[in-house]
């Protein structure tokens, strides 16, 4: 199935334009991910997924002017959401040295203006405020919220990508004013300002 069939299916819709850059995302990905070990799911099929996975959110969260993702890696879903929204400021918080390359290298291929990337980790990272946190497969609920403090304003609100394990990181975390959406076996932790 096509990425736009299986986005539209989901009921995500996106200009031809943004297809056209995911079809070189895809492109590079493949080739970076086997030479670098960026990601384990290389098939087109595996990362339309990841991109439906990155995108998913967007049906429920409010909207926001720009956003930080912890560990973006090769490009989940931070990248992916950078694209999808060349309007919004993102940033891309990623520790690694090959994996920031990837993203500079994916930057530069598709004239991302929106998208600044920063090698450093999440505790690390000074002088930006935004209105949205993201987060996939990094660290537990507590932990994320503790390590992003720096870039949090008043009213910023997180979505974290979770699966099974999110019942006892809420325990622990102590939040309230959270919504949790579920597809498939993902869990979009939503917690709002």
């Amino acid at each position: 199935m096509s990425l736009k069939s299986l986005l539209e299916r989901n009921n995500l819709d996106f200009e031809d334009s943004f297809y056209e850059d995911c079809k070189i995302f895809i492109e590079l990905l493949q080739k970076w991910g086997k030479v670098h070990n960026l990601s384990g799911r290389l098939s087109v099929e595996d990362i339309n997924e990841n991109i439906l996975d990155s995108l998913y959110p967007l049906k429920f969260i409010e909207s926001f002017s720009s956003f930080a993702d912890i560990g973006t890696g090769a490009g989940y879903p931070g990248l992916i959401l950078a694209i999808a929204k060349k309007d919004i400021k993102a940033f891309l918080v990623e520790p690694r040295v090959k994996r920031v390359a990837f993203l500079n290298f994916v930057k530069a291929s598709l004239g991302l203006q929106n998208l600044t990337i920063i090698q450093k980790r999440a505790e690390d990272v000074e002088d930006i405020k935004v209105d949205l946190i993201t987060s996939r497969a990094v660290t537990n609920t507590k932990l994320l919220l503790e390590i992003t403090v720096n870039m949090q304003k008043s009213d910023t609100s997180y979505l974290f990508y979770k699966g099974s394990m999110l019942e006892s990181e809420l325990e622990i975390a102590k939040i309230n004013n959270y919504q949790i959406v579920s597809r498939n076996d993902r869990n979009y932790l939503y917690i709002k300002a």
